[in-house]
């Protein structure tokens, strides 16, 4: 018979198995603390606790934390992390530093079912979900990493990984839950964003739950034509239903709302297209328009626009009112930039250090 999970019990559930085998209630809260505020890995750590009772713990649930399988780091400062599961699957996570923050990317999913074409991750089978505490498990230690190689806080997370979250629903906003609660890492919602390719069901969803994080909307193309080439979920999550899902969950929660708009030369370059995603920009309460430096992957046919072209771009959208920024790649010489995350095989390798 399989174990349970003990992080998958509350406070109130471990005091009552505490109670149920004659331990003090109390003791509930010092196991807690243990797997949530000082991220336990096992139940031998948990120090302050009898071994007696470390044992006892040990015969009737698991503790199935991911663990650091591989670290890289960029000559630009990113460090890419492929953790391991407890049943041996594989996912990406990357700390990003800039001068004002340093941001923690994570994964909702093994691989990913959306097939986007610019994607690595999307060249990949869906294997599976991450349970809430795996996901927390990654920006745990990311959140360790980030003072041992900058000597700063992490200030940021991004679900930007692997995988779609809002098809991970439940245990992406259990995660978020632990990560902002005090007895977590109790950092701020309006430090979180979850990025999605454009479940429209489920950002209505997430305003009727009142969420407090920020969201943003891989775009990558402002019409049905293109966005279908590139991303096959708008053949069911088109613009019009994406534009409506996205005003209603302004209007509930009025939280920020960013675009995401990967630049692929000759394909969404032209000002024609810029001109399509300021029409689209002007329907949405939008705070800030991502434009991204396009990282080339295996199997994809897409190139990155020259210099020029991204410049007269970024001016276009100047001209027009809209509040663009060009984000920069980091971590390409590692594959560790926006759509690159895809568990190649790779060897540690630490290099000297020098935005997100």
């Amino acid at each position: 018979m399989r174990k349970q999970n003990i992080r998958e019990l509350s406070l109130q559930q471990l005091q009552e198995y505490f109670v149920k085998i004659n331990e003090k209630p109390f003791r509930a809260k010092q196991v807690y603390e243990w797997l949530w505020l000082r991220h336990a890995r096992n139940f031998e750590s948990m120090s302050n606790i009898s071994k007696q009772l470390r044992t006892t713990l040990e015969e009737h649930f698991e503790l199935p934390a991911i663990k650091i399988d591989v670290t890289q780091q960029s000559s630009d400062g990113t460090i890419k992390t492929r953790f391991k599961t407890a049943d041996n699957e594989l996912v990406e996570g990357v700390l990003i530093p800039t001068e004002s923050r340093q941001t923690a990317c994570v994964s909702s999913q093994v691989g990913c079912s959306l097939s986007c074409k610019f994607c690595a991750t999307g060249y990949m089978k869906l294997r599976r979900n991450l349970n809430y505490d795996e996901i927390y498990d990654e920006v745990a230690l990311l959140n360790q990493q980030s003072p041992e190689s900058s000597g700063k806080k992490l200030t940021n997370i991004v679900y930007m990984g692997m995988g779609e979250p809002l098809l991970n629903y439940k245990n992406v906003l259990k995660s978020i839950e632990k990560i902002t609660s005090p007895d977590g890492l109790a950092m701020s919602p309006r430090r979180i964003t979850v990025s999605t390719a454009g479940v429209a069901k489920m950002i209505r969803q997430l305003g009727d739950d009142q969420v407090r994080f920020n969201l943003a909307l891989s775009l990558h193309a402002a019409n049905d034509q293109k966005r279908s080439e590139i991303m096959p979920i708008n053949d069911t999550n088109n613009l019009k239903n994406l534009v409506e899902a996205l005003n209603y969950f302004y209007k509930a929660t009025n939280n920020e709302i960013s675009f995401e708009y990967i630049l692929f030369h000759n394909f969404n370059d032209s000002l024609k297209d810029a001109d399509e995603l300021i029409k689209i920009y002007r329907q949405v309460p939008v705070d800030l328009v991502n434009i991204i430096e396009y990282n080339p992957i295996d199997n994809a046919r897409f190139q990155k626009p020259s210099a020029e072209t991204t410049q007269r771009f970024m001016e276009y959208l100047g001209k027009n009112r809209v509040n663009a920024r060009l984000r920069r790649s980091r971590g390409k010489d590692i594959d560790a930039a926006c759509g690159q995350l895809a568990n190649k095989d790779t060897q540690p390798h630490l290099e000297e250090s020098e935005n997100a």
